[in-house]
């Protein structure tokens, strides 16, 4: 018996996706090589550590707004039009920090790159999800998630395609952000209709039913945000140049996307809180390290693999706690609890660049410290919560589903396009 042909819907479908795919991965390379590119940059011009923690931050106040209110629109003017604006003030907005070398000048651009981001991403995965049929959905965003951590371990690489004092970078940036349009500009397929009924998202109530859950959204935000804004300048103050750091924080993406599936395998056989402990405890122990041998000249190639074992920790982290919060919330709650975490690893994402930041200005060894404080806090306020109350019961809906490693999208889509 012959297996049945796809049909053509089937086929529009698959090429819909693959484009949507293409255009998602290019916009993450230029969005991770521009966030490297501005920390070292900032380095370079003489900015204090505090400024370049505050453009980091910048990135992520306008991720939260533009998650808000970026379905407004879409709803007015579709998906594709909102895809296409967005990313043709993202790819400009990358040469204004050429334009104007001054530190409140990056964290306002900044801050409007990432409203456009945000939108981005809501765009493509609404899209994503309405696209993919409920049997494999998952599989899809999960691919959709590979697909960005892999991109981002090839932006990061980029870095060392030309020296960052020059222009170079910035003009790659735009040309990549800019060719992430294409994919959807050109597709035949027919865009998804927003709407639906509001969700409305209780912070409270969240708390209630997973205060772990809440205060560890806010420290993962502290954790990555801070981490990714900032570890150009420790790579730095160890020696390592353009190629280096590229190498350092590419393995830190590629340590997350090994160990996403590991991890999340993990937890959803065991109790969640007692893997985000674990992790918490490794990346703490490995940030440590790097402490400890600050005074010493460590080999390159341990500075990278204590990396992707801080990546490979830091980075899965949120997905699980998503995870146990959808034990912990009712039927049907889900969405609004999504969007309360987006809401709460964003505070977190805003303040760790800033905290970390500050304590660079005051401790070399700032960004190390304030890793390590915010891993404890996890770990300790974890344990804390076990002992406190039993985990929630397992069901299927909480299961572990790798969600990207940027702060937008699935999470909130459905809120923003009902806005």
């Amino acid at each position: 018996m012959h297996p049945k042909p796809p049909s053509k819907d089937d086929v529009t479908k698959m090429a819909t996706l693959l484009l949507l795919l293409v255009g998602f991965g290019l916009m993450q390379m230029g969005n991770t090589l521009q966030g490297t590119l501005l920390s070292v940059r900032g380095g370079l011009e003489s900015f204090a550590p505090l400024e370049i923690g505050a453009i980091g931050a910048g990135f992520w106040v306008g991720v939260m707004l533009g998650s808000l209110w970026v379905g407004k629109l879409v709803e007015r003017v579709g998906h594709i039009r909102t895809f296409l604006a967005l990313g043709a003030i993202a790819a400009t907005a990358a040469q204004f920090h050429l334009l104007i070398v001054n530190p409140l000048a990056w964290i306002i651009v900044r801050a409007l790159t990432g409203f456009c981001f945000a939108g981005l991403f809501i765009v493509v995965e609404s899209w994503l999800n309405t696209t993919a049929s409920a049997g494999v959905r998952g599989q899809i965003m999960s691919i959709y998630a590979m697909t960005g951590l892999g991109a981002g371990i090839i932006g990061q690489l980029l870095l060392s395609v030309a020296e960052p004092g020059s222009y170079r970078l910035f003009c790659l940036v735009t040309i990549i952000i800019a060719l992430a349009l294409v994919p959807i500009a050109v597709t035949r397929a027919q865009a998804p209709a927003a709407g639906g009924q509001k969700v409305r998202i209780n912070l409270g109530a969240l708390y209630r039913q997973s205060p772990f859950g809440l205060v560890a959204a806010v420290l993962c935000g502290i954790s990555t945000s801070a981490f990714f804004a900032l570890a150009p300048i420790l790579a730095q103050h160890r020696g390592l140049g353009s190629a280096g750091v590229a190498l350092f924080m590419a393995s830190a993406t590629f340590g997350g996307l090994v160990m996403a599936w590991p991890i999340g395998w993990l937890s959803d056989r065991l109790e969640r809180r007692m893997v985000i402990i674990g992790a918490a405890l490794v990346a703490s122990a490995s940030i440590f390290l790097l402490l400890v041998l600050s005074s010493d000249e460590p080999s390159r190639w341990f500075l990278y693999l204590d990396a992707a074992v801080l990546g490979g920790t830091i980075v899965p982290t949120y997905s699980v706690v998503m995870a146990h919060m959808n034990d912990a919330v009712g039927e049907g709650e889900f969405v609004a609890a999504a969007g309360g975490l987006l809401i709460m690893q964003g505070v977190g994402a805003v303040a760790g660049p800033l905290l970390a930041g500050f304590a660079m200005s005051v401790w070399e060894a700032g960004l190390n410290y304030t890793l390590i404080a915010a891993q404890l806090l996890l770990a300790i306020f974890g344990l804390y919560r076990t002992r406190a109350r039993s985990a929630p019961a397992r069901t299927q809906k909480g299961a572990f589903v790798l969600e990207p490693s940027v702060l937008v999208g699935t999470t909130l889509e459905e809120q923003a396009l009902r806005k």
